[in-house]
């Protein structure tokens, strides 16, 4: 893997799975971990101000993948998509964590620390990190880029 930084934050309700995917990700080779926040448990912030920090750090170039958690990852996913550039999808096993990438060209990951054990979160994140878009599906690359382009052309249309 080359070197890249991984933005990561959570809500309160997030806060302890983020501590173990953010150990876990710095344990990574080639790796760095840009934690931005919440710092601690005696300093809760909702999950609509911790996922623009790192939507922002990825449209910013400070990071090039990033990864929210909350309660159960959808309230972090909506507000990441409201970024321009920004594709978050929710995650809840290995499979659906590999094709967000291969799939969808997701550049964020958002899990719920309610309902994904630290064990599953960290072979969600390690399959989302070993591939690349369009990988093993080659065969589908042609429709996969095409519909990414076009899901690119919406954004144009809605972000003025």
């Amino acid at each position: 893997m080359d070197k890249m930084t991984i933005a990561i934050a959570s809500d309160l309700s997030g806060y302890p799975l983020k501590c173990e995917v953010a150990a876990h990700l710095a344990g990574r080779e080639g790796v760095t971990v840009l934690d931005l926040g919440i710092p601690s448990e005696d300093k809760p912030s909702p999950y609509f101000e911790q996922a623009p920090k790192v939507a922002r750090a990825i449209q910013e170039g400070r990071a090039g993948r990033g990864v929210l958690i909350c309660g159960t990852g959808q309230g972090m996913a909506i507000v990441a998509n409201k970024h321009r550039g920004i594709y978050a999808c929710v995650v809840t096993d290995v499979f659906s964590g590999e094709r967000a990438k291969i799939i969808n060209n997701a550049n964020i990951i958002t899990m719920g620390g309610w309902v994904t054990a630290p064990f599953l979160a960290k072979e969600i994140v390690d399959a989302w990190l070993s591939v690349g878009f369009t990988q093993k599906m080659e065969f589908k690359r042609d429709f996969l880029t095409n519909a990414f382009n076009q899901v690119k052309a919406i954004e144009d249309g809605n972000f003025r």
